[in-house]
């Protein structure tokens, strides 16, 4: 069926109005964008395992929805993407394309492209320009090849081929740094650095390409009117960088964080900005998005401004309007153009000299600067990376008549071998040290037994965001000793690295430090406010403040925790719950920052170097002046007791012991704790394996609580309870509102007491059963909770139990659950 252009309606009547809503504009784009979404998400939900960049699922498929694949049935073509509806589908999806060039923009930062020094700049130019030359000679056998390539102007098809072969996708690439974590090694920073520098020029090299292309329709022009498309745009970025610039940095001045809102004016403005630039670039001569990623480049990378741009725009953009592009693409790409022996042999040619252009240029200036071999040769493979900024130059190429339907099919499959070889390469050739092998394992119970110490006490304390900070300032205030011992904070805000740009954009305000990402301090950043909280502490209270940040996927931002740790030698780990807390009585508010960070304090408390707390926060933030240790025995309580030793220095903070015992008479049923793999680890409560003497941690119990009570007798206050219904007193302790803060170990190891509690449900499993009882929502617990697992290997090995009530004397041999034939014995 034919359709006239300009008689195509937006909508249709309905279907029982007898229309059919594909043949109406609006219908079919929904239906084209939920297929195009669905299929791109499929496929990226396959590529994970991989650890492929989203951009390759959305690019395979483009292809597969085109004409290489699906369309092969006319039917599907003519019915989901006929030809009448591509202008609408490009025009959307262009507008996409134009607000996600705006966020590049938005990534990239000048000044740091300006400090990045000699290195990054000589890797970035010679990997641009050997690929570059290397485009003059695959250009000439294309257009002696291909039918139709020589039809178009040698030196625009020069141009467009050098391009294509020698830019760097920064987006794409940061991305596969900071997954391969990456992006805090020499290569990663020298990668990043050089790739800003390959993305300005090659932006300025499209510019170039474009200006010479001209109209698309294949004739040859005048070289004046490039000239004057060239100054024109020129004069675009001279008038940008001059008054735009501070224009825009006013704008974000009027918007920094001491002024609470942002204007929606100021946004309004600014993304009216974007489509006003790539208006003027588009009627220079040059591509709409040069003037959005220049506009892009205006804004101030300082403050909050940029970060809330990002906020608004960007899930709508590259979520729904950007694979909308790499749709189109792939609708324009036709695999089975590319047949015959002679074609495949110019798509491994294409893709040789792309890869060993790129590759080769890269790996000997970073020989030449005295990198090491791996690292220069793992640079080259990342400075290859190709991704959407690839496929607009093909686009752009293609809709100039520059490339044709062949050449266009082989560069795009270039661009996807390139991009997909990049992260398993880099893991194989190059695998950084993490540091693991002078491993120092610690606990605070080291620091007491050997003279190395009370003035080493190193606490990594870790954030959520800013609201965790006054609960961590309160804790650690508790812990600061009035004596000589000197406290060196590391704090570390946990940030989550998603498809989005807003958590790439972070990377740029990082340095080299030790850590994983140490932000630059910026005015009304996170890291001042922290700082400034810690000011009066490293003044008075000899306490050492080291900011930093961690941007990793949830699923191994615990491998940052704990390589900081390792590295800093750090004593104890400080985690804040997935839970929070607000307002007192029935004005209670839990915020819940998603099981995701729930399941990384279990993989730190797993795999930590030292010992670990979780702060459940119930209104620290008010001061921990009235601070409660219940002792029921084992590693972990040992542990707990020994922080209360240090914070009965503290002169403000009055300390109270509680040492539960069993009532007489309750002592003659003994527990045995079974280990069962049929039990779910999340419902139910994991001990350890490990095969323990109860007689000596009995009297290890004994030794610490007198070699306490002897030390801080008549400071602390110390209780022995005597009870028959724990969970009852408990609860009476967390209820009561007496103390600011209670203490309890994990109780891998439990005493009799807490083992009667192993086969209750479990809502927060790894906190163990006391800590679980205290921090549960439906307890009415007024109290902030510590809960402190004290660091040793051989009990890293949990499982979750059963509970069998024997005769204390009984021995009871295991069945084979979970392979294991001992069953532990508690008594």
């Amino acid at each position: 069926m034919g359709f006239n252009i300009t008689s195509i309606k937006t909508s249709s009547n309905g279907a029982w109005q007898g229309d059919n809503p594909l043949n109406f504009a609006f219908p079919l784009l929904i239906v084209q964008t939920t297929l195009i979404l669905v299929l791109s998400r499929f496929l990226a939900f396959l590529l994970k395992p991989l650890r492929q960049p989203k951009v390759i699922a959305e690019i395979v498929g483009g292809i597969l929805l085109g004409p290489s694949a699906f369309g092969r049935n006319e039917d599907y073509m003519h019915r989901i993407f006929p030809s009448w509806s591509m202008p609408v589908l490009e025009t959307v999806a262009s507008i996409g394309l134009l607000f996600f060039l705006f966020l590049v923009g938005l990534e990239l930062d000048l000044t740091s492209i300006r400090r990045s020094g000699r290195k990054a700049f000589g890797i970035a130019f010679c990997g641009i320009s050997l690929p570059f030359i290397c485009g003059f000679g695959v250009a000439f056998i294309l257009r002696k090849t291909v039918d139709g390539a020589d039809k178009v102007g040698y030196g625009q098809f020069i141009v467009f081929m050098g391009v294509a072969l020698s830019i760097t996708a920064f987006p794409v690439l940061a991305r596969i740094l900071a997954e391969l974590k990456l992006l805090t090694t020499q290569v990663g920073e020298i990668a990043m650095a050089s790739a800003a520098f390959n993305d300005v020029a090659a932006w300025i090299l499209l510019a170039l390409a474009v200006a010479i292309a001209g109209n698309g329709s294949g004739q040859q022009k005048s070289p004046l009117i490039s000239i004057w498309v060239l100054l024109s745009g020129m004069a675009f970025v001279i008038f940008m960088m001059v008054l735009i610039r501070p224009a825009m940095k006013w704008v974000a001045h009027r918007c920094s964080p001491e002024r609470d809102i942002i204007d929606e004016a100021y946004i309004c403005l600014t993304l009216g900005g974007v489509m006003v630039s790539g208006f003027i670039t588009d009627l220079i001569g040059i591509h709409a998005i040069f003037g959005a990623f220049i506009f892009g480049l205006t804004i101030p990378k300082e403050g909050d401004f940029a970060e809330k741009l990002i906020e608004r725009i960007e899930d709508f953009v590259t979520g729904l309007l950007l694979p909308l592009y790499f749709a189109s693409s792939g609708l324009k790409t036709d695999v089975a153009k590319i047949k015959g022996e002679e074609a495949w042999g110019l798509l491994a040619l294409v893709v040789t000299t792309a890869c060993t252009g790129k590759i080769i240029g890269t790996f000997a200036v970073a020989l030449m600067f005295g990198m090491a071999i791996r690292e220069s040769l793992a640079l080259g493979i990342l400075m290859n990376t190709k991704g959407l900024v690839e496929l607009i130059v093909l686009n752009i190429g293609k809709e100039k008549k520059v490339l044709n339907d062949e050449i266009f099919a082989i560069l795009v499959l270039m661009a996807l071998f390139t991009t997909f070889i990049t992260t398993p390469a880099v893991m194989a050739i190059y695998k950084p040290a993490r540091g693991s092998s002078v491993l120092t394992h610690r606990k605070l119970r080291d620091l007491t037994n050997t003279g190395e110490s009370k003035d080493q006490l190193r606490v990594l304390a870790c954030l959520h965001g800013i609201s965790n900070v006054p609960s961590i300032i309160s804790l650690i205030e508790s812990t600061r000793s009035t004596k000589k011992s000197q406290l060196k904070l590391f704090i570390m805000h946990l940030v989550e690295l998603t498809e989005r740009s807003s958590s790439i954009i972070m990377v740029h305000r990082a340095r080299k430090n030790g850590l994983p990402f140490i932000n630059r301090p910026r005015r009304g950043d996170w890291q001042d406010r922290v700082t400034g909280a810690f000011q009066a502490y490293s003044q008075l209270g000899r306490v050492s403040v080291r900011p930093s940040t961690a941007i990793s996927a949830l699923s191994t931002i615990h491998e940052d925790i704990c390589h900081v740790a390792e590295t800093k030698r750090v004593t104890m780990i400080i985690l804040p719950f997935h839970k929070q807390w607000r307002g007192q009585g029935d004005l209670q508010v839990i915020d819940n920052v998603g099981h995701g960070w729930r399941l990384v304090n279990q993989r730190v408390l797993k795999n930590a170097p030292c010992s670990v707390a979780i702060l459940v926060d119930r209104g620290l933030d008010n001061g921990a002046q009235r601070v409660c240790i219940l002792f029921f025995g084992g590693p972990d309580d040992r542990e707990a007791l020994e922080l209360s030793g240090r914070i009965a220095e503290h002169p403000a903070v009055k300390v109270s012991v509680v040492r539960f015992i069993e009532k007489d008479g309750l002592q003659s049923d003994g527990v045995v704790l079974k280990p069962s793999a049929s039990k779910c680890a999340e419902k139910n409560y994991s001990f350890s394996t490990a095969r323990i003497n109860t007689a000596k941690e009995k009297e290890l119990d004994d030794a610490v609580v007198e070699e306490f009570r002897s030390k801080w007798d008549g400071m602390v206050e110390y209780i022995e309870k005597r009870s028959s219904n724990i969970v009852e007193d408990v609860l009476g302790l967390g209820q009561s509102g007496d103390y600011d803060l209670i203490v309890v170990g994990k109780g891998r190891f439990p005493s009799r007491m807490v083992a009667k509690l192993a086969d209750r449900q479990a809502e927060h499993a790894e906190l163990g059963p006391i800590g679980d009882l205290l921090a549960s929502s439906s307890h009415r617990v007024s109290s902030s909770v510590l809960v402190i697992q004290q660091h040793d290997t051989a009990h890293a090995e949990e499982m979750p139990v059963a509970k069998v009530e024997q005769n204390e004397h009984e021995m009871v041999k295991g069945d084979g659950d979970a392979g294991m034939g001992e069953i532990s014995k508690v008594v």
